[in-house]
């Protein structure tokens, strides 16, 4: 099992490559080629490094380089907003840690519950790990002057 660890300033580049990995090959195998371009595009490092500044709780696998190659991150309010894990190491038990790590971490603020957003490809991981389907979401995503379909499903962990 790789190691975990808390985010550091300097995992953005690395973060940012393994979700574009993630999303670019992973997801081919629920979502059109137009999907994962428009998934793809939408993706912002920005978003994690402001994440990080405002308290998210983000949680790093790395390699034995120390070189990030999964990641989860829970907002403070209960949302988790992320979870990736580099194509090179899926199937391999790290999505799972990650989010034993993050429900921890929820049960220590108090938090009652965690709510995420998951794709066809992550539903499966997270009911492994006790979520409960709330609803299908089916939404569109602006890409190149027009509107890409897709859709992913509500999911939430209630926390005993």
């Amino acid at each position: 099992m790789a190691v975990t660890r808390g985010y550091r300033e300097g995992d953005a580049p690395a973060i940012a490559a393994l979700t574009l990995a993630a999303i670019g090959q992973t997801a081919l195998a629920a979502y059109s080629p137009d999907q994962v371009a428009a998934w793809s595009a939408r993706y912002s490092p920005e978003r994690l490094v402001a994440g990080a500044a405002k308290g998210d709780i983000i949680r790093v696998a790395v390699d034995g380089g120390d070189i990030p190659i999964a990641y989860v991150v829970l907002e403070p309010d209960g949302h988790l907003d992320m979870l990736y894990c580099h194509p090179d190491h899926t199937g391999t038990g790290l999505a799972r840690h990650l989010l034993n790590e993050v429900e921890q971490a929820a049960r220590a603020l108090g938090l009652t519950r965690i709510l995420t957003e998951a794709s066809e490809l992550a539903r499966p991981v997270f009911e492994r790990a006790g979520y409960s389907l709330l609803h299908r979401r089916d939404f569109m995503i602006p890409f190149e002057g027009r509107e890409v379909a897709i859709h992913n499903y509500a999911m939430e962990k209630r926390l005993a």
